[in-house]
C-alpha cells in the first residue's frame, strides 16, 4: 500500500485538529487492512495528545469511501487467520475515541463509509452524497455496532431498510433520518467540516469531554454489539455464499 492512501494531517490554520483523509480515489477510497491500521494508529494518537481537540474524517472529490476493499477481504477470508480483522480493531478505536469526531462526506459512502458516520458526533454531507450498506447482498451482516446505533438514531424501519434491505439513502433522506447534520454544496464540504471541527476544538476541553460523554452514554453496549456482530461477520466472511457473492462482485 502507498503510505498516501490515508493522509493524517494537523492543519496549521486549524490548531487542535487532526484530519484523517481517505486518499485512494482510483479505487473509490476502498479501505485495505493497512489503511485501517493507519487510521487506528491516528485515533490512538489523538486520544493520547492533549493538543488534539477534535478529529475530522474526509474523503476525496465525489467519494468518501466505497467501503472495504473486496480483494483485501477475500485474501483475509481465504487465509484462515484467527486474528481479528484490521477493520474490527479500527471500529473499536472509533467507539473508544475520546475527542469529538466529525466527518465530511461527498459522493459515495458505502458500507463502512456509511457506518463510520454513525460514530461521528456531527457529519456534513454534499447534496450528491449516497449512503448504502449492502451487507446482506454480499452475504454479510452489519458491522461497527450499526445494528445497535442505526435503530437508535433512525428507528427500526429506516435502519432495516438500510442495513438489511440494502436500500440507498440520499443526502436528504440521511438528514431526515438523523444520520447527518447538514447538507452543503460539494465544493463546500471540506471547508464546512473543518470549520465545524475547529469550533469544537476551541471549546473548553474538559467541559467538552464531559458533555460529549454524557450525550453518547456508556460505550459498553456498543463494544458488546461489535463483538456480537464480529462473530457472525467472521463466520459469514468465510462462508461459501459470501465467497460466491464476492467473486460475482469482482467479476463486474
Amino acid at each position: 500500500m502507498s503510505d498516501n492512501h490515508i493522509l493524517v494531517e494537523r492543519p496549521e490554520a486549524q490548531p487542535g485538529l487532526m484530519v484523517i483523509r481517505f486518499n485512494r480515489p482510483e479505487k473509490k477510497n476502498a479501505i485495505t487492512s493497512a489503511m485501517y491500521n493507519r487510521m487506528t494508529a491516528a485515533l490512538e494518537e489523538a486520544n493520547g495528545d492533549d493538543a488534539i481537540r477534535a478529529v475530522a474524517f474526509l474523503g476525496t472529490e465525489g467519494c468518501f469511501s466505497a467501503g472495504n476493499d473486496m480483494g483485501d477481504f477475500l485474501s483475509y477470508a481465504m487465509s484462515g487467520s484467527r486474528e481479528a480483522p484490521a477493520a474490527a480493531v479500527f471500529i473499536k478505536a472509533l467507539a473508544l475515541a475520546e475527542k469529538p469526531l466529525v466527518s465530511g462526506v461527498d459522493g459515495l459512502a458505502i458500507g463502512i463509509g456509511t457506518t463510520l458516520n454513525l460514530h461521528c458526533d456531527m457529519t456534513i454531507a454534499s447534496a450528491r452524497s449516497q449512503f448504502k450498506t449492502p451487507f446482506v447482498d454480499l452475504a454479510l451482516v452489519p458491522e461497527a455496532a450499526s445494528s445497535l446505533l442505526a435503530p437508535k438514531i433512525m428507528g427500526h424501519q429506516r435502519a432495516f431498510a438500510m442495513l438489511v434491505a440494502g436500500e440507498g439513502f440520499s443526502a436528504e433522506a440521511a438528514l431526515e433520518a438523523g444520520v447527518i447534520w447538514k447538507i452543503v454544496a460539494p465544493e463546500a464540504v471540506e471547508a464546512e467540516t473543518l470549520m465545524l471541527a475547529a469550533s469544537l476544538a476551541r471549546k473548553p476541553p474538559q467541559a467538552l469531554k464531559i458533555a460529549r460523554d454524557l450525550v453518547r452514554g456508556p460505550r459498553d453496549a456498543v463494544l458488546a454489539r461489535m463483538d456480537e456482530e464480529l462473530v457472525h461477520f467472521s463466520a459469514q466472511l468465510k462462508s461459501a455464499e459470501a465467497r460466491a457473492a464476492f467473486e460475482a462482485f469482482m467479476r463486474r
